[in-house]
């Protein structure tokens, strides 16, 4: 059962003295939109009736079709704790439907939820997400505009006054637990200007939801300290990138399904086959995980960031690490992930992989326990290690070419998302930047 009811709602409207309800959803590039309406509008949207122009929104639907219903869902009810003042705003998380009633096949949250009915099928009960993302912190311009400086010199785990950023990571996290969050970790990640948040795991949908709020709360609190943040995966040239591991667990009502205390590494068959589903897809999904321009600067070797296809449980150079917890705590960090990718169609094909390896029984290389980093071409060839691709335009490729990940993300989301990533590549290989300029100009 849900934690909240239509007359749970309206009755913390009055508490709160709520006067307007931001109804949110994400578009299939991850972007968050949402429809503000005055708490008058509060019976409709309550009752599904709340209509938008989907034709409006980055690869939903074409004019003709537009039309387009919110459904709000009453758990992801909260409000917002900085808006002060008479008259609070509080925020609904949506999925979409169309007008006959069924899910929109666009909807990426829709999607992770037709995903999830599949794992079901397969006798799992809930899939978990506890994500790391990453940010960096940047100083604003007289004119509110983001700049290049860095606010802090700091490095890893680093205090004040090294780490100026400090008081506005208090701050966020403050804002956080006022909305529910259970915060893990807060800490200076290892470039200058870069920090870490970690929040507990919960099962896909819900975890989502919150990387999405997350990212606002982050955004907007930074605001209110004269910062940006932005979740960019490579802002500087030379220092680490921004990533998002997530770690995930499989679980069959309280049982976790990755925990198996009879094998050596105490990871279940079905671990090692849901991790060999992902080491098998990662080239084929890395455009949904890693989907902009600027997520292949940070997919480099030199700054640990993952670029191999490997696993191990002991160093933190393969893309799947396995964190020493075990029990209910067993799990697999995929650690390629970064912190641009729309959350829920990064689960629904991780998700996909995994059940894929589940359903063929597949079997994971040997692990890598040496640090792959120092490895040249040939030792890795002789033991099978792979590359991540190296840009946007090479991951399009094997994603259509991969019929599992595609079948994870579905063919209107897939079409959508591979034509507007066509055009970002397009845009960038067409664009003449300044590094050109730097090289070029004077020589020839």
């Amino acid at each position: 059962m849900g934690k909240y009811t239509k007359e749970d709602i309206k009755n913390l409207v009055k508490e709160h003295d709520v006067r307007y309800i931001r109804l949110q959803f994400t578009d299939i590039l991850g972007t968050i939109k949402n429809v503000e309406i005055p708490v008058s509008q509060l019976d409709k949207a309550l009752d599904n009736k709340m209509m938008f122009d989907g034709s409006s929104i980055e690869g939903f639907v074409r004019i003709e079709e537009s039309d387009m219903y919110l459904v709000p869902d009453l758990d992801t009810w909260v409000v917002f704790p900085w808006i002060t003042g008479k008259g609070k705003v509080a925020r609904l998380i949506c999925d979409i439907n169309r007008p006959d009633g069924s899910p929109f096949e666009g909807d990426p949250r829709n999607n992770l939820k037709r995903v999830l009915k599949e794992m079901e099928e397969l006798g799992f009960t809930s899939f978990n997400l506890g994500p790391e993302p990453e940010f960096f912190l940047f100083k604003l311009d007289e004119k509110g505009e983001p700049t290049l400086e860095l606010n802090d010199h700091g490095g890893y785990f680093d205090l004040a006054p090294m780490d100026l950023g400090e008081n506005c990571r208090r701050d966020i996290v403050l804002e956080l637990e006022e909305m529910g969050f259970e915060i893990e970790a807060s800490h200076h990640e290892v470039a200058p200007g870069q920090h870490e948040i970690d929040f507990k795991y919960a099962n896909a949908v819900e975890a989502c939801d919150n990387i999405q709020t997350f990212k606002l709360v982050v955004k907007t609190i930074a605001r209110k300290h004269g910062l940006h943040a932005t979740f960019m995966p490579k802002p500087l040239f030379g220092v680490n990138g921004s990533g998002m591991h997530f770690n995930l667990s499989l679980f069959k009502g309280k049982e976790n399904a990755f925990f198996d205390e009879n094998t050596d590494m105490q990871l279940s068959e079905t671990a090692m086959q849901f991790m060999a589903g992902v080491l098998k897809h990662v080239q084929g999904f890395t455009a949904i995980t890693n989907p902009t321009v600027n997520s292949y600067k940070r997919l480099v070797p030199g700054y640990e960031a993952p670029v191999y296809v490997a696993w191990s449980g002991q160093n933190r150079s393969p893309l799947i690490r396995i964190p020493s917890s075990r029990g209910l705590s067993t799990r697999i960090e995929v650690r390629s992930v970064d912190p641009s990718a729309n959350p829920y169609l990064a689960m629904a094909v991780i998700l996909q992989a995994g059940l894929d390896g589940i359903k063929n029984k597949m079997t994971p290389p040997p692990a890598v326990d040496r640090n792959i980093y120092v490895m040249d071409e040939k030792e890795r060839e002789e033991v099978g290690i792979a590359n991540l691709p190296g840009t946007l335009q090479a991951a399009i490729k094997e994603l259509s070419k991969n019929e599992v990940v595609r079948q994870g993300l579905g063919e209107h989301i897939y079409d959508n998302f591979v034509e507007a990533k066509e055009i970002e590549w397009d845009m960038f290989r067409t664009t003449v930047h300044p590094w050109e300029r730097e090289q070029y100009l004077k020589m020839y």
